[in-house]
């Protein structure tokens, strides 16, 4: 079964926005592994504009489920911070320090000896690492190359296509998702996954072991309130 990982970076913007701790970030995050959240997902960057370090280091002790760290390794604070915390995963996504959220998966053959040295340094402590990739099968097969556990499939291009045409969309997802499973990698998918595309995608894809959610959840939750938006999107996984 897919399991659902919520981000709450967007939570922090609306807190970081006012100042103060109003929406308590932690809390949130307790929330929503009470509301049925199977993981929560973090994605700190260095100008701290939504989930800070402060942020990483409280939530980390008080999760039961599991603890998610998405980010740029060539920053040299956040792998410093991740080898600190401990997370169950770090995802390790590419995007450039001015970067309103992440546009883009890595080149895992241009970057084989970067991608190796950081999946040796973070499973040196026992942290599973996955790595954010384009649908391409090439890239698949060049994470397991550099010895990832797993690779996050970036579906910003299946969520803009899906409206038009479904079967279009996830097509090149589902090669690359194949030629994953071949590379003896796990999956995890992430990027404007919402209530609309959300079950054709795993339905399709059923071996994806992790959604990461964020935007769409909390966006949603303002119309439905968080525990309600959770229990849905659970709702679109289990959909057969």
């Amino acid at each position: 079964m897919t399991r659902l990982s919520v981000n709450i970076n967007k939570i922090a913007t609306l807190r970081n926005a006012r100042g103060g701790n109003v929406p308590d970030v932690t809390r949130a995050a307790l929330d929503c592994e009470q509301f049925g959240a199977q993981g929560i997902t973090v994605h700190p960057r260095p100008d701290e504009r939504h989930i800070r370090y402060a942020d990483v280091r409280e939530i980390r002790p008080l999760i039961r489920t599991e603890f998610n760290i998405e980010g740029n390794p060539t920053v040299p604070s956040f792998v410093d911070l991740v080898l600190e915390v401990v997370p169950d995963q770090v995802t390790l996504v590419p995007d450039g320090h001015n970067a309103i959220t992440s546009n883009a998966g890595w080149n895992t053959l241009e970057n084989r000896s970067l991608l190796s040295d950081l999946c040796k340094t973070f499973h040196a402590k026992g942290i599973r690492t996955s790595i954010f990739i384009d649908p391409d099968p090439d890239m698949a097969e060049g994470a397991a190359c550099c010895g990832a556990d797993r690779v996050e499939l970036y579906t910003a291009d299946y969520a803009a296509q899906y409206p038009q045409d479904r079967e279009i969309a996830i097509a090149r997802y589902l090669e690359t998702a194949k030629a994953a499973r071949a590379a003896g990698l796990g999956l995890n998918a992430g990027h404007d996954l919402s209530l609309e595309n959300l079950a054709w995608f795993v339905q399709t894809i059923p071996w994806t072991e992790e959604v990461s959610i964020g935007h769409a959840i909390i966006s949603d939750a303002l119309y439905l309130g968080l525990e309600k938006t959770i229990q849905a999107y659970l709702g679109e996984i289990r959909k057969k």
